[in-house]
């Protein structure tokens, strides 16, 4: 598997809290999705760790195109 499946046209809005970190799935086959649970395995991808700075609401990316990954950059606005 060389390109991640996309989940969403759009980012799923997390709670995060300060200090914790968060898996978020690269590869689009996670059950659990944003987050990783282990469906990777075997793919070639990796989960992408996210360490909240801070409690607030995250954009994690739902398409897998963001530059910025593994937060939202808007790249599902890009055709």
């Amino acid at each position: 598997m060389t390109e991640p499946v996309s989940t969403q046209p759009f980012p799923y809005k997390v709670d995060v809290k300060e200090g914790e970190s968060y898996w978020w799935c690269a590869c689009g086959l996670s059950k659990k999705q944003p987050f990783c649970d282990g469906s990777h395995k075997g793919t070639g991808l990796s989960p992408v760790e996210h360490k909240a700075t801070r409690d607030k609401k995250t954009s994690f990316c739902g398409c897998r195109k963001s530059a910025n990954q593994p937060l939202c950059d808007g790249a599902h606005n890009n055709p």
